[in-house]
């Protein structure tokens, strides 16, 4: 009684840390608070109508009724849970009853399989079978994510089963976790600890039980050392170390315990750590080479999707914790940059791997990567590759956009990363309040916030909006009204206006976006532009092609071949990517493409840069891949006459190059 009694109390408002743990000064809004709008809403809706919403149908022997999470005796391990740990935020987000009638499935079965000692899920290991995980039905790791759905569900519905189903279960882990330790079963469990960890405290901020604080310092404990790793640096300058995907989920592990050891040396962690990615693995679209184990950063190596969805959850918590904007500048980097390139626009096939410079995704050869699968990796389908993206791919966009509005300390509503949303809150004084932010970000440099009250009577509330001034942005301007805001405002930093705010006043943020070249892999040149990374415009053939029989139950039926007739090995000028003026060199022009139009593609692509570069005529693939860039840097190479070519936004692209050669 006094568990439930604490928790109705607790549901009146947003949920904040509770003493001991680190002030929030952000919180997360209930699930279904934040709306998606324009090209936004287009992204979500197609993976209603591709494979989110469909995958029980598309992948039943995998996720449908065989399922051990279901009660069957098939799939005991992450992909089912996986799936749901997608869908369910999205069925919220776009209210869809459909959606939240399959996720009830999985949330019933899951809250109706605890035993009376606390344990809940599979439990029975049986003989292998092809295509499915039937053993380790213990293992703690798929629980993690079982977790992250039963928070999720709460977060929307407050279904007051829900906490008590979790005070039992984190009661039974503290029991075993000192003889079972989590990476009793398989590694995955401590590699990933921080996401058990995350829904522990989450709880104890509900409840305020005790023991949940002696527990979070046991995951920790048993939890790999990922701050001593990115403190010391060495494991990541070490090729084949790490799977990739364990270092995007494991990179927020240090923050989520700060929370409560409140060191200062986990933070300094995380910088140390991003640096040394940065110069050894890292890709310019936040990633890092990881194909499956981390390597050094080549634009040939591949990185497998898996990373850039737990990457984004990893930064969504980081910045929610911490209010650094660092870390919404760097998940604006990977969501629009690595995420929409790896899914085709309607979201019926993926990639497995994504190369930088990506010149075919085909079966022609075998690439160099330090695991690959058969010759499957690059083409574009539903279970080639390994089929745990197609299940964990969901959570990407859904999440993206559950962190776009924060609730704060103060009585108001932060918007620390930017994308076209509605946003509806409780503020100061109790008051319900509508925000709708208008914006064709990351494409334009505008963003237009509208308030409005969805109570007639009332009439306005004072509390403060905020919103953050990217690091790459030097001049912005803001206005309330129409009239300019006399405020001190710097890159990197988050502007407050604490106002009596009307039905209709307008805050409209400039945020003037200037051509960069970064040096990345071996001198290679990569052009910015505000949060995107642009590449050069291929033509793009897709071909639909047949598994062969014998490779169905593996691959599934079909999947896509893209292929080019365009020139792709040119080199830039040492003088243009050295210019001063960037923007004097490299000419920025909207392609007049159809704002109603999904924008992630090259048809549709908003915007071209126009440069001059030179065909390096030695340059040549190599199994598949462009050929590695050193030899011609260090050695020279015959080059074609000048020519302009054109890039687009990286996430536009299938086929591309994003580090250039420079001579």
């Amino acid at each position: 009684m006094i568990l439930l009694s604490l928790v109705q109390a607790a549901a009146q408002d947003y949920i904040s840390n509770r003493a001991p743990l680190l002030e929030s000064r952000y919180m997360e809004l209930p699930l279904g608070a934040i709306k998606p709008e324009g090209w936004l809403k287009l992204q979500m809706l197609s993976q209603v109508t591709g494979l989110t919403g469909h995958l029980d149908e598309v992948y039943p022997n995998v996720v449908g009724a065989r399922n051990a999470w279901l009660g069957g005796d098939g799939d005991a391990w992450e992909r089912g849970p996986y799936w749901i740990d997608g869908l369910l935020p999205l069925a919220y987000i776009l209210d869809d009853d459909d959606l939240k009638a399959k996720a009830q499935v999985w949330v019933e079965a899951i809250l109706g399989s605890q035993k009376e000692d606390g344990y809940f899920g599979p439990d029975t290991d049986r003989d292998p079978e092809p295509g499915l995980q039937r053993n380790n039905s213990h293992d703690w790791w798929p629980k993690m994510v079982a977790l992250k759905i039963l928070k999720q569900y709460y977060m929307a519905t407050r279904d007051s089963r829900v906490v008590p189903f979790l005070d039992r279960y984190f009661r039974y882990q503290l029991k075993m976790l000192p003889q079972y330790h989590l990476d009793n079963w398989t590694f995955w469990g401590a590699q990933r600890g921080g996401d058990n960890l995350e829904v522990v405290l989450w709880l104890y901020n509900l409840t305020g039980e005790k023991y949940l604080l002696e527990l979070g310092e046991l995951i920790h404990s048993q939890s790999t050392r990922w701050s001593e790793y990115f403190l010391d640096g060495e494991i990541l300058r070490t090729p084949n170390t790490l799977h990739c995907v364990n270092l995007g989920q494991g990179f927020k592990e240090p923050v989520i315990y700060y929370q409560q050891k409140k060191d200062p040396m986990l933070l300094e962690a995380m910088r140390r750590g991003e640096k040394v990615i940065h110069d050894y693995l890292g890709l310019p679209t936040g990633l890092w080479a990881g194909d499956e184990l981390i390597n050094y950063a080549d634009p040939s190596r591949g990185s497998e999707l898996c990373t850039a969805v737990e990457m984004m959850f990893s930064l969504e918590e980081m910045l929610r914790i911490t209010g650094d904007t660092h870390w919404a500048d760097y998940l604006e980097r990977v969501a629009y940059n690595a995420l929409p390139t790896q899914v085709t626009d309607d979201f019926t096939a993926r990639q497995y791997f994504q190369q930088v410079n990506q010149i075919e995704c085909t079966r022609n050869t075998m690439r160099n990567f330090s695991t690959p699968h058969d010759d499957t990796d690059q083409v574009f389908g539903i279970l080639n590759g390994y089929p745990c993206c197609t299940c964990n791919m969901h959570q990407g966009w859904p999440k993206f956009t559950q962190n776009l509005w924060y609730a704060t300390d103060d009585g108001g509503l932060a918007a620390l990363v930017f994308a076209p949303s509605n946003v509806e809150a409780i503020v100061a004084d109790g008051v319900k309040v509508n925000v709708k932010e208008e914006t064709f970000y990351p494409f334009d440099e505008e963003v237009r916030l509208t308030v409005s009250f969805p109570d007639r009577k009332v009439k306005g509330a004072f509390f403060p909006v905020k919103f953050r001034i990217p690091s790459w942005c030097s001049e912005p301007v803001v206005k309330v009204n129409g009239s300019p805001v006399d405020l001190t405002m710097a890159a990197g930093e988050i502007v407050s206006l604490r106002r009596n705010w009307t039905k209709g006043d307008v805050v409209t943020i400039e945020l003037p976006m200037k051509v960069s070249c970064g040096e990345w892999y071996d001198r290679a040149a990569v052009i910015e532009r505000g949060p995107l990374v642009y590449a050069l415009k291929m033509q793009e053939n897709w071909t639909r092609k047949e598994f062969k029989p014998e490779e169905r139950v593996r691959y599934g039926e079909w999947y896509y071949e893209v292929t080019s007739p365009s020139k792709w090995n040119y080199c830039l000028s040492r003088r243009d990517v050295s210019a001063g003026d960037p923007d004097g060199v490299f000419k920025v022009e909207r392609t007049g493409a159809d704002r109603n139009l999904y924008p992630w593609n090259v048809a549709n692509a908003p915007l071209v840069i126009r440069c001059r570069a030179r065909e390096m005529l030695d340059w040549t693939a190599y199994r598949g891949s462009a050929g590695q860039i050193p030899y011609f840097t260090q050695q020279g190479s015959n080059l074609g006459g000048e020519e302009t070519i054109e890039l687009i936004p990286y996430g536009c692209t299938t086929l591309r190059i994003a580090e250039f050669p420079v001579r």
